[in-house]
């Protein structure tokens, strides 16, 4: 009698760089791949690693996996997540990606890992139809502004920025003005 097995629906993490489960991209060290249901607790963790983001709670990041795992990215190392973007098409504009949140671990700060996850977004067939980037940066978010410019470089896109969220529309809580950043056209 021969044994059949039963295939594993989620392929485990590669013991070695080199052997990467199908579909999966590797950039450096980091796996890169749309974010699922158990990564929630971990992006929780990260982002409360990586101010000034503002840390959402649990079930925010569990339904960004689960609702749009599409429009967002982890970066995975044998170190555990290492960065991760959230982002949404917007809902009237089928053809803006809004990028809420890029997260990138202190560990792998400073190798371009967010720029990569962008471009990651940005080959995937279901954002095909994307021509435009959106998203807030506070005007002393030197790394977000700076990551962005860079992208628009790579992308022979225009830059435009806009006020979007005044620091009072925030409450009493401290917060910065949130400047509308808009990326594009653009065509991948």
């Amino acid at each position: 009698m021969t044994a059949t097995r039963t295939p594993n629906p989620t392929p485990p993490l590669p013991e070695t760089p080199s052997a990467l489960p199908d579909g999966l991209a590797r950039e450096n060290t980091a796996l890169l791949r749309a974010p699922c249901k158990t990564d929630g607790y971990a992006i929780y963790q990260l982002i409360a690693k990586c101010p000034p983001l503002d840390l959402n709670s649990v079930y925010a990041y569990l339904l960004l996996c689960e609702h749009f795992s599409n429009t967002c990215v982890v970066a995975q190392s044998a170190h555990g997540l290492d960065g991760f973007i959230s982002a949404y098409i917007h809902p009237t504009r089928q053809d803006v990606l809004f990028v809420w949140q890029v997260a990138v671990h202190e560990r792998a700060r400073g190798q371009g890992l967010g720029g990569k996850m962008l471009q990651n977004l940005l080959q995937r067939p279901e954002l095909a139809n994307v021509n435009f980037i959106e998203t807030t940066v506070g005007p002393d978010n030197i790394a977000s502004r700076s990551m962005f410019g860079s992208l628009a470089r790579k992308l022979k896109a225009n830059v435009n920025e806009s006020d979007l969220f005044e620091k009072s529309l925030f409450g009493p809580e401290a917060h910065e003005d949130e400047k509308l950043i808009r990326i594009g056209p653009f065509s991948v």
